[in-house]
């Protein structure tokens, strides 16, 4: 057994071009082989969003504060809340955020594919596809 102190993984802000809008991350869950999984706290604040991305084994993420907007490629934007929880398919191009008047925060899981990458990242988002009504 191992135990991981909070104060020993610093919240990070996200990388700009993966991201529009406010967004931090705060690590759960690291991968040490043989283990793949990634966990991540990430919040959002009011309209900001991930950029179009697709993960190798797929991604779940578990909404645990606010209201979300999220999206697969093709369907339309869908809003998510507080105890939702979301999975996309392995290679699915999808997005995620924060509603335009609420924050949002949500754990993030999803696991390393061979090559070590677990994301993707694309095109950012477009107000005209953030807007898009549910």
């Amino acid at each position: 057994m191992q135990i991981f102190r909070a104060t020993d993984r610093p919240s990070v802000r996200t990388n700009p071009h993966y991201f529009t809008g406010t967004v931090w991350l705060d690590p759960i869950a690291v991968p040490t082989a043989p283990s793949r999984l990634r966990a991540i706290r990430v919040s959002f604040e009011p309209g900001a969003r991930t950029a179009w991305h697709t993960h190798p084994l797929g991604q779940v993420i578990h909404i645990l504060a606010g209201v979300a907007r999220v999206q697969r490629e093709g369907a339309p934007v869908q809003v998510a809340t507080a105890g939702d929880t979301v999975a996309f398919g392995p290679g699915e191009r999808h997005w995620h955020g924060a509603a335009p008047t609420h924050t949002m925060v949500h754990l993030a899981m999803q696991e390393s594919g061979d090559d070590g990458t677990d994301a993707t990242w694309l095109e950012a988002v477009t107000d005209s596809e953030y807007n898009a009504t549910a």
